[in-house]
């Protein structure tokens, strides 16, 4: 029988002083099986940086057609297409061949280092495609509750999670 996936509610109050974007979002989130808490917190970081009423989370690692979070207009068109880790090219050019404009988090700095060094050429031929690597400074998957309460600050660039007596520091590289 198939393992299930577990499922996470999350509140999220942002404040985000350099888009100046304001808004509360209750959330449910399904982790997959085979998805880390740091992967799935990832995903909530993602999803706070880019902060819209519009912006969904996809089957994502289930889905080879759909992104980890996007955002479509009324036509049903992809405005945001979000990917985390390190995508092949193939995937690259086909988010960048479906969505206006396209991210690419990257979170494991060894590995993502090596990515990008092998990737640079590909990159930089997407004019749609930015490259952030995320420097978590903190216990991140302390914060994955099945029932999350987070407060989330961005400010200079800097995105800083607090749950209860806990805190988290996210510093963001652009690449590309």
């Amino acid at each position: 029988m198939a393992t299930k996936a577990t499922i996470f509610k999350s509140f999220l109050n942002i404040a985000n002083m350099d888009s100046h974007y304001y808004n509360e979002h209750n959330l449910t989130i399904a982790q997959h099986p085979s998805e880390t808490d740091l992967r799935l917190m990832v995903r909530v970081i993602a999803f706070i940086l880019n902060a819209s009423e519009d912006l969904m989370f996809c089957k994502g690692i289930d889905e080879d057609n759909e992104p980890d979070l996007w955002e479509k207009d009324y036509g049903d068109d992809i405005t945001l297409w979000i990917d985390l880790g390190q995508p092949d090219e193939k995937r690259i050019k086909k988010a960048c061949g479906r969505a206006e404009k396209v991210i690419i988090y990257t979170y494991q700095e060894g590995m993502a280092d090596a990515w990008y060094k092998s990737m640079e050429k590909v990159i930089k031929r997407f004019k749609n495609l930015t490259v952030i690597h995320l420097d978590i400074n903190g216990d991140i998957e302390a914060l994955a509750l099945r029932g999350m309460n987070l407060q989330c600050n961005i400010t200079d660039g800097e995105l800083t999670l607090i749950s209860d007596d806990k805190s988290v520091i996210i510093t963001k590289k652009d690449r590309a």
